[in-house]
Parts: C-alpha cells; sequence; structure tokens
C-alpha cells in the first residue's frame, strides 16, 4: 500500500540510546546516551530491553516544546508478545499499539504515526522500538553461556532503542511518503542468514515504490535498508542491478553502518529492531534537519520467524515497510 501525503506529518523529535559495542563502533560519537555493560542498571537482559525503550521515549519527549504530549504510542520489539515495549513504556500511561514486524518495527511504527497524524485524528504520536542482543540470543537462537560458533553469514543483535515524535507542526524533518510491503519468502531456513531472507521483501518494496511514487534511485541522497548486513546489501545491490535499477552510491545499510565488521569482529554486519532505530535517531535524522542530506528512503526490513517455526524447520518469511524522509524548507524558516 502505497500513499503520498497531501497533509505532510512532520518529526518532531527523537532520541536513541544504545550498549557498549554500538558507542564503540563508526557511529559511536554521535550516540550521547548509553551503557557501559548493556544492563542500564537491571538484573536481567529483559529489564535492560524495556530500560532502554522508557530512555528512548524519556528523551524524544524532553524535546518537545514544554506542555506538548503524544496522544498514543506505537511501539514493538523482539520478545515474545511486545514485552519490552509493554514494560519499557507502561509508565508513560499513554494508549500503547504493540506491534511486531520484526526489524521492520521502526519503519512500521514510524509510518503509523505518519498515517495518523496526516489522517487529523491525532497532532503527536510516538513511535518506539527496541532490540538487545543477549535477549534476543536468549529467545531465538542459544544462551550467551553455551558459546557457539557464529558463521560468516550471521548478524550481530544490535543494543538500542530508538523513539521517534511525529505530529502535525513543522519542522525541519517531513515524512512524505511511506508504502506497506508484502509478505515474501525466499525460501531460506537458516537463522544465520537473516540477510538472505529479507532481500525478497526489500527487492519488492523497492520495485514497488519506484513503479507507483514515478521516483527513481537518483533523486535520492540516501537510500538505506536496515538490516540486511553485507549479505543481504550485496543481493539486493545485485538483482536491482539487474531490474534496471542500479541503486549506486547512495545505496547503504544499517546492519553496516552501526559496526566496523572488521575491527569489530561482526561477520556480516548488525540485525534487530534497534539496528536501524539507531542509525536513523542518531546520524540520518540529524542530517537531514542539519540540511546535509535532502531526500532519504528509509526501508525497514524483517525476519517475520518465531522461536517455534524455526524448531518447526520451517521457512523465514520476510517484509519491508518504506519510509520516505524529506528536508523540510518551510521547518526552516
Amino acid at each position: 500500500m502505497y500513499i503520498r501525503f497531501e497533509r505532510r506529518p512532520y518529526v518532531q523529535s527523537w532520541h536513541a540510546v544504545s550498549g557498549r559495542r554500538e558507542k564503540e563502533g563508526p557511529i559511536g560519537h554521535l550516540i550521547s546516551e548509553y551503557s557501559i555493560d548493556d544492563r542500564f542498571m537491571k538484573d536481567t537482559w529483559e529489564k535492560s530491553e524495556s530500560e532502554m525503550q522508557r530512555l528512548a521515549f524519556s528523551g524524544a519527549l524532553a524535546k518537545l516544546e514544554r506542555g506538548k504530549t503524544v496522544d498514543c504510542i506505537f511501539a514493538g520489539d523482539l520478545m515474545n508478545q511486545c514485552t519490552s515495549s509493554s514494560y519499557g513504556l507502561s509508565g508513560f500511561e499513554r494508549p500503547l499499539i504493540g506491534l511486531y514486524g520484526a526489524c521492520s518495527t521502526c519503519a512500521q511504527s514510524i509510518a503509523l504515526a505518519s498515517l495518523s497524524v496526516a489522517s487529523g485524528y491525532a497532532k503527536n504520536v510516538g513511535a518506539v522500538t527496541s532490540s538487545h542482543f543477549c535477549s534476543a540470543e536468549r529467545q531465538f537462537r542459544f544462551p550467551l553461556e553455551y558459546g557457539g560458533q557464529r558463521t560468516p553469514t550471521s548478524q550481530h543483535t544490535v543494543t538500542a532503542s530508538g523513539a521517534f515524535i511525529v505530529g502535525d507542526e513543522k519542522s525541519q524533518v517531513e515524512v512524505s511518503e511511506v508504502l506497506f510491503g508484502t509478505v515474501r519468502d525466499g525460501g531460506i531456513k537458516d537463522i544465520n542468514n537473516m540477510g538472505a531472507a529479507m532481500a525478497p521483501a526489500a527487492i519488492d518494496t523497492l520495485l514497488s515504490y519506484f513503479e507507483k511514487s514515478g521516483a527513481r534511485p537518483s533523486d535520492f541522497d540516501l537510500i538505506v535498508t536496515g538490516d540486511l548486513g553485507y549479505e543481504g546489501y550485496s543481493i539486493v545491490s545485485e538483482l536491482m542491478a539487474k531490474r534496471g535499477m542500479k541503486l549506486g552510491e547512495a545505496y547503504n545499510d544499517c546492519g553496516l553502518i552501526v559496526f566496523d565488521r572488521e575491527n569489530q569482529d561482526m561477520h556480516a554486519g548488525g540485525s534487530g529492531c534497534g539496528c536501524s532505530a539507531l542509525v536513523l535517531g542518531c546520524k540520518i535524522l540529524p542530517e537531514i534537519a542539519s540540511g546535509k542530506l535532502k531526500n532519504v528512503l528509509f526501508i525497514g526490513t524483517g525476519a517475520l520467524m518465531s522461536p517455534l517455526t524455526l524448531q518447526q524447520g520451517l521457512t523465514i518469511p520476510s517484509v519491508a515497510h518504506l519510509v520516505h524522509f524529506s528536508a523540510s524548507e518551510k521547518g526552516k524558516e
């Protein structure tokens, strides 16, 4: 479903927090709030992830003008039944709409928040997501104590949370278009190759967007998926070129931006709900607001599996949602 907004929503504020390894990565100098031990002063990894969401949303709220609040919150994470979001955001006493789009949740939540504002039913809406390496590993793969060898195609789940508030008041960053993707299944069963599993959805969403919008890759300063890592990034680049849509130097992936694959030994790069949220909140939106970037296609990609489907040996379906962010000239007046 493709939507070009006549009544543009605007990103009012944003805030992101991370763990230690993310702070040590290439965009670490842009991260203002982090935990040196990934615990955020909590005694379980699951509580730590909820605390990240609380901190991220508190930070975004603090950047709103005094007296303003949100009408509701769209939020999600990787945990069963979105428990990180439920516990982390319960204290704000705002209507909470839980989402599960896996690693596409950042784009999904922002797209839904934008729809709520553009329709006139809300003035300000929160969009929050998170992931934590330790909680995700325990749920989807092995306990950390197991010490299993990671394959070259595996990605490291990013420990981070990002919160974004979309509203109807003009700002420096507007949401121009959104496109909700269709579930695609490339037949991948390997939990350690999420990039290959999610690439078909990213390709489908990109092709659908360019067909429906009439835009071309050259119209954008940055086209960024999140988070395919090196494997998925390579697949998307190659297959899009074969379809006559070379993404070129403007194309990057959040899983490649957040970590230094070689020096940090992150195999195929980063993944998780927090990966694209961290890159969007610490790097992309600030660069749009400063005028460094003018048009950005942000495509959140998600692998829609569960621990049970993995145990049953099923394939891993995926989905990709797209948000077009633009620099707002009116917002700079």
